[in-house]
């Protein structure tokens, strides 16, 4: 596996990969985030375009698993990362991670911040042993909350929803 920065022609993939990847939401009884559509190819551009879209890629060059993440208030935020189910508990997901640490050190960004689902397995706690921690109320940004305020209006407050920072 190899990680390189995402290209036009691999956003399709990476849709699909968000479309695999969601469907084990369908099993623990939430079809609603299943049947999320991944981001539109216009908006994976513009993470593309800004350099921060990444691939994991194997040895055919082809996506299987990307992360796209966005400065927000002095930390570079993952806004979505994705892992085919076929190469998931392969490390893949945590390498992305690691990834975009070294390149929001590069930035000079103080830490990786996320927003996740509380009590999905491969959500919070998957990320806990990646070495984020739940960020108090007192510790949130203003783009933070606005992140989180979209998310509610997107329906995403259904269930417990948590931000999470990891400091560089």
């Amino acid at each position: 596996m190899r990680i390189r920065a995402a290209v036009l022609a691999d956003l399709p993939v990476c849709q699909d990969i968000e479309r695999a990847a969601g469907e084990c939401f369908r099993d623990i009884g939430m079809p609603a985030v299943a049947d999320d559509d991944p981001l539109p190819l216009e908006e994976l551009a513009r993470y593309a375009g800004s350099g921060l879209a990444w691939v994991a890629v194997g040895p055919d060059d082809r996506p299987l698993a990307y992360l796209i993440a966005d400065p927000v208030d002095g930390a570079l935020h993952v806004e979505q990362v994705s892992v085919h189910p076929a190469g998931a508990r392969r490390g893949v997901g945590r390498a992305l991670l690691e990834h975009a640490a070294l390149r929001a050190l590069a930035r000079r960004d103080a830490a990786l911040t996320l927003t996740t689902f509380a009590a999905v397995p491969w959500n919070a706690p998957y990320y806990l042993r990646c070495g984020f921690r739940i960020l108090t109320d007192e510790e949130l940004t203003p783009g933070l909350r606005a992140i989180r305020r979209q998310e509610a209006r997107h329906g995403l407050d259904r269930w417990p929803r948590v931000c999470m920072g990891r400091a560089l």
